[in-house]
């Protein structure tokens, strides 16, 4: 069994053909999806979802790139769910988009890591370019630990997210041969600092090109880490899923 740690199947690009794709996804062998939400407005449908599915787990959240949108009592929003999800995420900051307000995603994220050691609950996080900030952020609000989503930070960054109780994830970026950097961290990180996600319907590995990206593709990324690793795709299916469970605390 596979867990995809980060798939956004509440998005509309799922919403003709939701069912199916997870049908899809278990017959491949993914056994857990947890489905993180990225605004106020989605909370609900990420809910139902789960609520529907007993495989799914749902996180909720405010996304860096949807503060300038957000306010600040989604916050109190978030509070009132809180006891009904699995983890808060996702949240976090993004510093690749310039025109982002900076300071307003640090507030926001911040005050979700308030929350989430609030609730005891674990936290799923964006790090794009802003590994350094998260991280001072982190040791300031300390929680529970957590995964860093799309991890692309270096080696020495990951070895402070692993220290502060993190799991590292990996998913469509590390199919790319180019990808170096991600590929060197998959391959020499420890196995048990690791899990896997889709990040759907983003993020398309490359066996599938520039098309929707979804769970049932997650055994296909685990084959490739597999043999960046040398080692079976079951030997690397045991210890990912062990890390999301732990980390995550599913049943």
């Amino acid at each position: 069994m596979l867990v995809d740690t980060h798939c956004h199947l509440d998005a509309q690009e799922f919403d003709p053909d939701r069912n199916d794709v997870i049908e899809r996804s278990r017959q491949a062998g993914v056994g857990a999806f947890v489905i993180p939400a990225v605004e106020r407005r989605a909370f609900e449908k990420v809910l139902a979802i789960c609520g529907e599915n007993l495989d799914c787990y749902p996180a909720l959240g405010i996304h860096p790139m949807y503060v300038d949108d957000a306010v600040i009592e989604d916050i109190d929003a978030l509070r009132a769910k809180a006891l009904e999800v699995t983890a808060i995420g996702e949240i976090g900051l993004d510093f690749f988009v310039e025109h982002y307000d900076r300071e307003r995603q640090i507030l926001f994220f911040e005050a979700q890591l308030k929350l989430a050691r609030e609730f005891d609950l674990p936290v799923l996080l964006h790090v794009r370019r802003s590994q350094d900030t998260v991280l001072s952020s982190l040791r300031k609000i300390r929680v529970k630990g957590g995964i860093a989503h799309a991890f692309n930070g270096s080696f020495q960054q990951a070895e402070e997210f692993i220290k502060l109780g993190f799991k590292l994830g990996f998913g469509g970026a590390m199919t790319y041969d180019r990808a170096t950097r991600i590929r060197s961290l998959a391959r020499d990180l420890p196995l048990e600092c690791i899990v896997l996600e889709t990040d759907s319907p983003d993020m398309p590995p490359s066996f599938i090109g520039k098309t929707r990206n979804s769970p049932e593709y997650l055994p296909k990324i685990a084959a490739v880490l597999a043999e960046l690793r040398n080692m079976t795709a079951g030997e690397l299916a045991i210890v990912t899923t062990e890390n999301a469970m732990n980390v995550l605390e599913l049943e």
